[in-house]
């Protein structure tokens, strides 16, 4: 037998997210079994139309009716929908618990009705009401009311036969999906009923039950009634025949015709939580977990190693008597190709090739061994290996030693023909093993082995460095004895230029003298080793747009040139001798000669006063401070110990589209990785897995995917397909995270999603002291707290350094190229957006949500919305006054209180990037297209104009909030400024009064009537604005005085 429980729809559900809705769905509990209906997002009044079937336990004794247990019916919020990272599935909207006589015994008895929805505990807020039908059915889908037969009156006996007789030949020929949306159609107009119905209905003692749509609260009614013309109605139709669906199938009804509903935004931008098998999960017991250590983040990927070290001995094929072999290494439909070698009976290769599992096609691995010719290369010879006779390895072993292999010819014969000599001999090493192997960075992967050297070059996984960044501090003090670069004519206003490769500095300038003072500092960005000199030259400002150098002074940027300053100590100033009218060259042939030679061969005696020092307790910015991966500073001794390792497995990736070839970049702190690309697929496996050393938890790893465009091109730019950032303080200690992270992209024509990235993170914290005592420390080295640095300086040397990060990658070999370090480091992330304007702004605006909230509560306290608790606020409120010194323990322990209540609903999720908070998805594509807009801009004047003119209109609105709030801090200032006299007046003598009131009255009795005075009941409340507040609103402000 059957339970079936019709869920119509609901009505004034309560709001439960920030835009006042809900995404409700229903779950039905009864007896153990638990099913639920799909969810209506974004819909306070939703409507299902679906029927869940549930089991119903039979009475053992034949012939009796079951007893039916409660039924618990409970309407939920689903939070994912809103929010990725909710921690509870879903809150509460309401429930009703039916008990299990209210079930009605047949389809025919059972009539729709609506059954507000009852509270879960005291401070449950619910409203609204939910339309249901119950009823049961038998195992063949026939009614219950059968087996309760021998009660029936004989009439309606009569009347079930019927109905049988009738049901079974239509049933007959439908399927169960069929019958039961036939079971819910809508029953035919009035006009539309033929005779032989109107006969059939004449014929029959009892009229075919019909029961109507149930309306919503809006339209009033009941549940059953009667009808108007226009009222939609649906017919019960018995399916006597058809066979009962299996246990705990849920039956979804045909949904209206019209638009599917709209997805909330960033729905489909979340996290997918995942559980690979990977080792440092499934424990150590497992068969997966016999790989090292030190790879138990990835899947253990099997692969098919072959060395091919060298060969002796190789028999002449050619007519001169030479030999240009090289060796085929050949799996099934994959083969690899070692370089061929002129004229060497011994060659000596080293190449390994690496075969992965799903590649291995064949039972036999051939190694062939041919000549290299014009028109078509000779065979040598062969080895055969038997792919169920190759040995395993894992790490830790020691590598496996080659072997001396005799090769055969393709009959298998060792010796060649009518002779004793054989066909050479060839030194292999043939093994399985994992991508744990040392050999697998270097190895010719069999997706890339036809490729040529110098893209397969930029397949291979690398690990790089960031340069060591310092910052370079250079004052201008003064110059003396300067002379203008022509004689005879007066010496004009005279400016310093620093120079350091890129990076050009000015001074102001200062004329009418040769003995200038400028007094200016200046901050450069220098990287190890110091390769650009630098340069300072005093020029002489001629004309508009003439300088003329009358001086130049080139020193090396290292020791002794340049101290470092390590401990933030103050550095001597020294006096440097210009050369005049020289190159950069001479000039720095000049600092580098003797100062012997140099005062015996220049008699220029111009000098200018500097102080420089290499500032190695500042650390280098080359990342947003927002989203920084490292934060130590640039002098070793002054960096702290580690706290802890952090280990990312980069796994795969999935819905890449098209034919890609993907790899992944991580930067954390100094130290990129980059995985291996794989050829032409939009679901890559990398399985690799990189460590890093953490220092400090309020940062940031960034890891990256992108498309290499440089394969069979060297010049074409490798695209970004998406990024992900997971910040390390919200990673909990020693726990695997495995989650697909959206890759998205954000492009003028809107937000794409371009993919998933499957990562394993791991925090392991190795000093747990050191890790909470960072928590009381400045984030930044002290020396940006004791001599800081501005913020448009700051910004300026972020650039350099991240163009100094950027050209240093880019020359190594494969090279991290640029466009990838930029995407990487975030270079145009201090551009203009009206996206992130928006974003910032209701940031700005959500951390008072809060706030209000609070006022929200207060004003229902003040206005006794809830009787008890307000009452109970009331007694809370004469406890504090009567013994004040409870006040400051109150808080902190409702403050301890509220964390607690919240740690059971913390994140089990790291951060991601989310679309709804970035207005991503919403932007405007105009705006997006001003975001993505060159600078300086390159769209025509009236697009231009057309955003100056929105620019002006947002600044206006701006303006007038800021006029706003400068308005009422002015009211305040006139309190006392006599600007109203009258006001002033009245001010200053209310004031006397009080401090006369509150001298001579108790403290606790101001409080209770204050206190009370704001709680009173809204009887006694006035509609009107309260007198502080009209008084407040006529005080004058400047906002006149304004042209």
């Amino acid at each position: 037998m059957k339970l079936a429980v019709e869920i119509a729809d609901a009505s004034d559900l309560s709001p439960k997210d920030s835009s006042a809705t809900c995404n409700a769905f229903v779950e039905v509990d009864f007896d153990g079994q638990k099913q639920r209906t799909a969810t209506r997002p974004a819909d306070r009044s939703p409507q299902w139309n679906e029927t869940l079937l549930f089991d119903v336990l039979q009475d053992p004794e034949p012939g009796r009716f079951p007893t039916i247990p409660a039924v618990e019916v409970s309407v939920l919020h689903d939070r994912r929908l809103s929010d990725h990272n909710a921690v509870r599935p879903s809150a509460f909207l309401g429930r009703i618990r039916l008990a299990g006589d209210s079930v009605a015994r047949s389809p025919d008895e059972a009539v729709a009705q609506r059954y507000p929805l009852d509270k879960r505990g005291i401070f449950s807020r619910v409203s609204g009401d939910i339309a249901l039908r119950l009823y049961l059915l038998d195992e063949h889908g026939g009614r219950a009311a059968a087996a309760n037969s021998t009660s029936a009156p004989p009439m309606m006996m009569n009347n079930v036969d019927q109905d049988q007789r009738r049901a079974e030949p239509a049933a007959a020929g439908m399927d169960a999906e069929r019958l039961v949306r036939n079971a819910f159609a809508a029953a035919p107009p009035e006009a539309a009923r033929t005779p032989a119905d109107e006969s059939t209905g004449k014929n029959n003692h009892e009229p075919s039950r019909v029961f109507r749509s149930v309306p919503n609260s809006s339209s009033g009614g009941g549940g059953g009634g009667g009808g108007g013309g226009g009222e939609h109605r649906r017919a019960t139709l018995h399916a006597m025949a058809a066979p009962a669906p299996p246990p705990g199938q849920t039956v979804v009804m045909p949904r209206p015709a019209g638009p599917p509903p709209a997805q909330p935004p960033g729905s489909a931008y979340g996290l997918v939580e995942t559980k690979p098998p990977l080792p440092a999960k499934m424990g150590p017991r497992s068969s997966a977990a016999k790989i090292a250590s030190t790879y138990d983040m990835v899947e253990p990927m099997t692969y098919l190693y072959v060395s091919v070290v060298k060969a002796r001995d190789l028999p002449n094929m050619d007519i001169t008597g030479s030999l240009d072999p090289y060796v085929e290494v050949k799996l099934g439909n994959f083969k690899g190709v070692t370089r061929h070698l002129e004229k060497n009976s011994n060659p000596v290769w080293r190449q390994t090739f690496a075969f992965s599992g799903a590649h291995l096609q064949s039972s036999q691995l051939e190694v062939i061994v041919k000549d290299k010719d014009v028109l078509r290369d000779d065979f040598v010879g062969r080895v055969i290996f038997d792919m169920s006779d190759i040995p395993s390895r894992l790490p830790p072993d020691s590598p496996l030693a080659p072997q001396w292999y005799r090769l055969a010819d393709a009959h298998g014969n060792k010796l060649q023909h009518g002779g004793h000599h054989g066909y050479g001999e060839i030194m292999l090493a043939v093994w399985l093993g994992t991508q744990a192997d040392e050999a697998f960075p270097e190895a010719w992967h069999s997706d890339a082995h036809s490729l040529s050297q110098e893209g397969l070059t930029n397949t291979r996984a690398k690990v790089y460095y960031s340069p060591k960044l310092i910052y370079l501090k250079v004052s201008v003090i003064a110059a003396q004895d300067l002379i203008p670069a022509e004689k005879g004519r007066a010496l004009a206003a005279t400016i310093a230029k620093i120079q350091m490769g890129n990076q050009i500095r000015r001074t102001r300038p200062q004329g009418g003298t040769a003995n200038p003072v400028w007094s200016e500092e200046f901050m450069f960005v220098a990287s190890e080793p110091f390769e650009d000199p630098l340069v300072v030259t005093v020029e002489e400002k001629v004309a508009a747009g003439r300088d003329e150098p009358i001086g130049r002074l080139i020193i090396p940027v290292n020791s002794p040139y340049v101290p470092r300053n390590d401990l933030a100590k103050s550095i001597p100033s020294k006096w440097f001798s210009l050369s005049r009218g020289m190159t950069v060259e001479e000039a720095a042939a000049d600092v580098t000669s003797s100062i012997k030679n140099r005062e015996s061969s220049k008699t220029f005696a111009s000098k200018i006063h500097l102080k420089m020092s290499l500032e190695t307790a500042y650390h280098v910015l080359d990342e947003s401070t927002h989203y920084s991966s490292d934060l130590q500073p640039a002098a070793k001794k002054l960096r702290k110990s580690s706290i802890g390792i952090l280990e990312v497995g980069i796994l795969s990736a999935r819905g890449l589209g098209g034919n890609k070839n993907p790899y992944a970049v991580a930067k954390y702190g100094a130290k990129w990785v980059r995985t291996r690309t794989l050829l032409a697929t939009p679901a890559p496996q990398w399985n690799e897995q990189y460590t890093w050393e953490v220092f400090d938890l309020s940062t940031v790893i960034t890891v990256a995917v992108f498309d290499n465009g440089n394969l069979h091109h060297g010049d074409a730019k490798d695209q970004r397909i998406g990024k992900v950032r997971v910040r390390l303080s919200t990673l909990e200690s020693d726990r695997v995270y495995t989650h697909y992270y959206p890759l998205m992209a954000l492009t003028p024509s809107g937000l794409k999603k371009t993919g998933e990235l499957h990562l394993a993170v791991r925090f392991t914290c190795t000093a747990w002291a050191n890790m909470l005592a960072q928590y009381g420390r400045p984030l930044l080295p002290k020396m940006h707290y004791t001599n800081p640095i501005s913020v448009l300086q700051l910004d300026y040397l972020r650039f350099q350094a991240m163009q100094m990060v950027a050209t240093r990658l880019g020359r190594a070999e494969p090279p991290l190229r640029r466009e990838v370090v930029e995407y990487m480091l975030d270079v145009d992330s201090h551009m203009f957006s009206l996206r992130r304007s928006k974003a910032n702004f209701y940031r700005i605006t959500s951390l008072f949500s809060g706030a209000v909230a609070v006022g929200k509560w207060f004003d229902g306290i003040c206005k006794w919305k809830n009787p008890l608790t307000t009452i109970l606020v009331h007694v809370l409120f004469l406890i504090l006054v009567c013994y004040p010194e409870l006040i400051l323990p109150t808080v902190f322990l409702y403050l301890f209180m509220i964390g607690v209540w919240n740690y059971r609903r913390r994140p089990r999720k790291p951060p991601h990037m989310d679309t709804v908070l970035s207005h991503a998805e919403l932007a405007h594509p105009d705006e997006l297209d001003e975001e993505f807009d060159t600078f300086p801009t390159s769209k025509p004047s009236d697009v231009v104009r057309m955003r100056y003119d929105r620019l002006r209109s947002v600044a206006g609105r701006v303006q007038t909030v800021v006029g706003d709030l400068a308005m009422q801090g002015e009211r305040a200032q006139s309190l006392l400024s006599w600007r109203d006299p009258r006001a002033t007046a009245i001010f200053i003598t209310l004031s006397l009064v009080v401090a006369i009131l509150l001298y001579v009255t108790p403290f606790q009795v101001v409080a209770v009537v204050a206190g009370l005075y704001l709680l009173r009941h809204p009887r006694f409340r006035s509609k009107q604005p309260s007198l502080p507040f009209n008084f407040y609103k006529r005080l004058p402000a400047k906002g006149d005085m304004l042209l």
